[in-house]
Parts: C-alpha cells; structure tokens; sequence
C-alpha cells in the first residue's frame, strides 16, 4: 500500500497548535499579568509538579494470560503482565496527582508478541473491510494514552497493518526517524506538543519526541524497503529538539524504542546505533528525560551526563509486557519568565501489586475467549511429552522439529531447479524454554508455541567454511568452563547477555562443542553425513528472515545468494505440518546432531 501521510499531517497541524491541553481553567487576566512579574517583596517562587507514566514493549499483553500455557502469566519472580494492570496503577497515579497533572507514553512494539494480538492481525485482521478494532487500539485508547513511540515489531504484519492500528487510536504514533524513502520526510508525526494547565496561569508545554529503532530496516526489510527509511537516532533528536524548543516547549521528553548499551546486534550493516538510548541522552542538549524501550531490560533511573550542558537526564526503561509502570516525576519553578525544570526523578511501580481494571478486562472479554478458543484447536496428537526445558543446552527433539520442517518446505521449493541437488541444512533457536507439546492432543498453542516470532523462511547458499564460522560465531553463547569443572547450566549459557534467540542450531550436520576453549575455536568433528565438511563444499541452508537479514550479525548469511523465500510464517508452517501429519513421533525427525564436550568429553 502506498504510503498515506493524511493522517501524519492532521495530527502534525494540532500537534503544532498546542493539542492537547489537560484538564484546568483557563487563567485569567490578573493571573496572567502576575506571571511577568519578578517573585521580589519575598513572595515565594511559583512552582509546579506534574508526572509522565511510561510503558513499553508491550507486545499485545492486555491480559495477565499466557495463551501458550492457557492459564494466567507467571514466571520465577512472579511478576504479572497486561494493560489491565497497567490500566490501576495508572488509575491510581492519576488519582494521586491530579488527572491533569499527568500524561501517560509508550515506547514501542505494541501489536506483535501474543495470540491475541496475532489473531486480529492475520487471522480476523483489522485491515479486513469492516474489520475489528484492535484489542491494543481499544484497551490504550480506553486507558488514555497521549502518545507512544514506533517500534521495530510494529513492522512485522507490513505498513498496512500498521496504518490501520494508526488509524484506529486516539492518540498519535510517533517517529522522527521514520521516514518516506522518496521524500524523505517524517511518515509518522514525529512529536506531540501537550499542554499542562498550572494554578499560575502559564501552561507548562511538554514536547514528547518518538525516536525508533534503525534496525527495522534490516529486520522487517521485506516489509519497507523502497518504501521508509530509518536514520539514526542521534542525528533525527539533534535535528528536532532544537525545533521543539523554539516552539515553546518548556520540558523536553523522548520516547525511544532504543535500548541504552550503545551496542547494536547488526554489526556494521547499519552506520546507526541500534541501543542508543543514552547516546542521544549524552549528546544532545536540551532533553531532560527518556523513556527506553527495546531492550527488555529494567532500569529504574538512570542518569547519563550531556557533554555539551554538562545537565544530567533522566533514563528509565520499565520491565516488558506491562510487567512495570515508569514514572517521571518533574519539578518546575517560574523563573525570568519561563518554565525550568527544578528536579527530576524515575522510578517503576509493580503491575503484580494490583488488580486488573475490570473495565479493560470487560472491554476485551470477548475478544480474549475468541482467542482463547482459537489456540484450543487441535491439530494433531504426539506420542511423546516433548519439552524445550533443556534445549539450550542439549539437542532436544521439539528443535528438530522446527529444523525438520524448515528443511521438508525448502527442499519441496528447489525440487527441479538448479539447487535441487544440494543438501539442506536448517537453523533454529529455543525461543523458549518453556515451550512443550504434550503426549496426546496437540493443539494450535502448542504448535505456535515452539516459535513465537513472526518470521518467515528462506533458502540461503553457503559454503562448508562458512557453517563453520556461523556455528563458531552462534557457540559465543556458551561461557567458557574447564574440563573438569562444575557445570552449573543457570551460568553456562547467554554469556556475554546473548539471548536465547540468538543461538542456532543447525541440524543436517553433526558436530560438538567444546566449551572448554575458548569462543571462536570451539566448533570439533564438523561432519556431514559422517564424513569431515569440505570447507568449498555448497550446501543450503534453511533461515529465517530475522537471521538472513542481519538480526545477531551472525556472518556470511546476510550476504549469501538468496535461493528462496516466502511470506509465509514459520509459525503457521509448522501448524500445517503437523495438521497433515496427524501424528507426532520424534523417531521421525529428531536425531542427536550436535553435543557440549570438554576435551572430547561429553558435558551431559
């Protein structure tokens, strides 16, 4: 669909009025006279406080519900998850300071991560002719959201999708760094200008700028190539910020779905910071907090220091899901005629110390049994209890079973051409350790389980030499442990905080490896079919899009010659497959190809 920037220049034009302005009287002559005058005769200095609540990452978690166990969300810490959460803490928030004494942002990757949000993109999709409202459009409307940042996974379902959901909120989408690719000018309203009413007369005027994540570029390139284009968020906040501030703007927030290491999980594919959270904090002046986003990760407060003012800014990044609630508590006092922000503070309040509004829950009730209905479906039965519980350590077979579909739909697509001879290989990762198909009825949530990402495959080219640098690159994940020593499999793996989802698999060889050494010379007796891998022997491999695309800068497999690819979700791939199979027998696709050694000692 070709890009529609009706909706960006609407919301640019109020945004540029004012937009906005929460709750209060408007001053009166007196008042407003008053305000020019200095605080002398020993009269106090005017002062106001107000409070900007932040959410992000909340990948389509309106409900304290996991639809791939069926039953209410819990982890290790017991934390809860959901905007019915996030809905009374910020009830509460409001109730405490003064509806208009707040607003209420987001960072980002909203409509991907859960069933729910997944159903009402593909399988009763919002974009369809009088289709639904998205449940994310309808509970942040309901809870009243002022804006919130793009992220990178609103991407995933393509601009359409996304356009709909735009569409269908009542508060603006924002990205300065979103961009048309012909003109580069915004696509998305890259800010929202509110409006605070303060006993004194003068609003306090609060410039919230969305910044997104670069990397959408490479990770979602199907879906925008030739179409936006995403610079770096430095350079876009060095560009706006200042704008912002002739404007009027007396506090200065930005909404980043950036994390804030400075690292980037791309390498060099990309001249941009794919974390540059406290970059942006550091190098432009004139911000005085930012909500991170992206990330995954908790951060209470955070401080960075600008090299140019030498102020400090406020980060904070609350815990994913709606698993926590940030507030940003400002300070104001009227000084030489203007607003300037006194002191600032963050913390993060806990979604599992409350209740769900029932209002959100009654909202989306039915769409929530829809679903839940929808993922009961069986599709098919097991003669095994199969469970990822170990799969980041060991070859377990549910992980064979993604290789092996991949690798069945890859070769079916060469059959007859000029590849067709070559052997398949497949990558896959443990998405999740929770992940597990029960001995007897399958059904559509076990299956979607063992891949909750949207990506979609592809057929890559690439040498004997080059798997063995992939599988030396992908066994960094492993901290190195003697032989000998005691293995404690809470601290073997994620070395260097690599996440689950970047470490591959790759089954169609046979290989160990030896954690003993250290990363990068750790791949030992690399074999296909029981003989040695010739390193300028060709050989197919079976990807997601994520990884062809860059996603964990694993090398070579970016720039291999593209043999094939679909738009068709691995996810639903493996529910057909297993549909048209019937039965689950891991003595059909699982084998044992690869293990964890210590001088040619197997680990487990």
């Amino acid at each position: 669909m070709p890009l529609n920037r009706r909706t960006f220049l609407g919301r640019s034009a109020a945004a540029g009025a004012g937009v906005a302005v929460a709750g209060g009287a408007v001053a009166t002559p007196a008042e407003a006279q008053g305000l020019s005058r200095s605080h002398g005769h020993g009269r106090p200095p005017k002062r106001y406080s107000f409070t900007v609540m932040g959410t992000t990452d909340l990948h389509g978690n309106v409900f304290n519900w996991d639809y791939f166990t069926d039953k209410e969300f819990d982890d290790k810490a017991h934390n809860d998850v959901g905007l019915a959460k996030i809905s009374t803490l910020v009830n509460q928030i409001r109730e405490e300071k003064g509806r208009r004494n707040t607003l209420l942002i987001d960072a980002g990757d909203t409509i991907q991560g859960t069933q729910l949000s997944y159903y009402y993109a593909k399988v009763d999709p919002i974009t369809a002719k009088h289709g639904p409202v998205h449940p994310m459009a309808q509970s942040m409307n309901a809870i009243g959201y002022d804006a919130a940042a793009l992220g990178n996974h609103e991407f995933n379902y393509g601009i359409p999708v996304l356009r709909k959901f735009e569409e269908q909120c009542d508060f603006p989408l924002l990205g300065a760094n979103a961009l048309d690719a012909k003109t580069l000018r915004p696509a998305f309203p890259p800010y929202v200008m509110k409006r605070l009413r303060t006993p004194h007369g003068r609003d306090v005027r609060v410039a919230v700028l969305g910044l997104t994540n670069p990397g959408i570029a490479i990770w979602d390139k199907q879906n925008v190539q030739g179409k936006m284009t995403f610079p770096g968020l430095e350079e876009q906040a060095a560009k706006w910020v200042p704008k912002l501030r002739s404007m009027g703007a007396d506090v200065v927030i930005v909404s980043a779905h950036s994390g804030s290491s400075g690292t980037s999980s791309y390498g060099d594919q990309l001249p941009y910071v794919e974390n540059a959270a406290g970059l942006v904090a550091e190098q432009v002046p004139g911000i005085e907090a930012i909500l991170v986003g992206h990330a995954h990760t908790e951060i209470a407060e955070y401080f960075v220091e600008n090299k140019e003012t030498g102020k400090k800014v406020v980060l904070s990044e609350p815990l994913k899901w709606g698993q926590r609630l940030t507030l940003f508590d400002f300070d104001l006092v009227w000084s030489r005629g203007r607003w300037t922000v006194e002191k600032v503070g963050a913390k993060v309040l806990n979604s599992n110390t409350v209740a769900e509004d029932p209002e959100i829950t009654k909202l989306l009730g039915d769409e929530h049994e829809k679903v839940v209905a929808y993922v009961n479906q069986v599709i098919g039965t097991s003669t095994v209890r199969m469970t990822t519980a170990e799969a980041a350590w060991k070859d377990e077979p549910l992980i064979d079973l993604i290789n092996h579909v991949q690798a069945e739909t890859v070769k079916a697509a060469l059959a007859g051409g000029a590849y067709a001879g070559l052997p398949v290989l497949s990558q896959a990762s443990c998405f999740s350790r929770t992940a597990a198909v029960p001995e007897g009825e399958v059904t559509i949530r076990d299956a979607a389980g063992l891949y909750p990402f949207e990506n979609t495959l592809e057929a890559r080219l690439l040498t004997g030499a080059q798997l063995k640098e992939y599988l030396e690159f992908s066994a960094r994940y492993y901290a190195q442990t003697a032989a000998g020593a005691a293995v404690d499999t809470a601290k073997l793996t994620n070395a260097g905080n690599i996440p689950d989802y970047n470490y591959d698999v790759v089954s169609g060889l046979t290989y160990e490896i030896d954690i003993a050494k250290p990363a990068g010379s750790r791949i030992v007796n690399l074999a296909f079919e029981c003989r040695p891998v010739d390193a300028a022997a060709e050989f197919v491999l079976a990807v997601n899009n994520y990884r062809a695309s860059g996603g964990g800068a694993f090398p070579h497999v970016a720039g291999a010659k593209q043999l094939w690819a679909n738009s068709e979700e691995i996810r639903n791939t493996i529910i057909t497959w297993v549909k048209g199979k019937g039965t689950l027998d891991p003595a059909e696709f699982a084998a044992v190809g690869w293990k964890l050694t210590r001088d040619g000692v197997p680990v487990f």
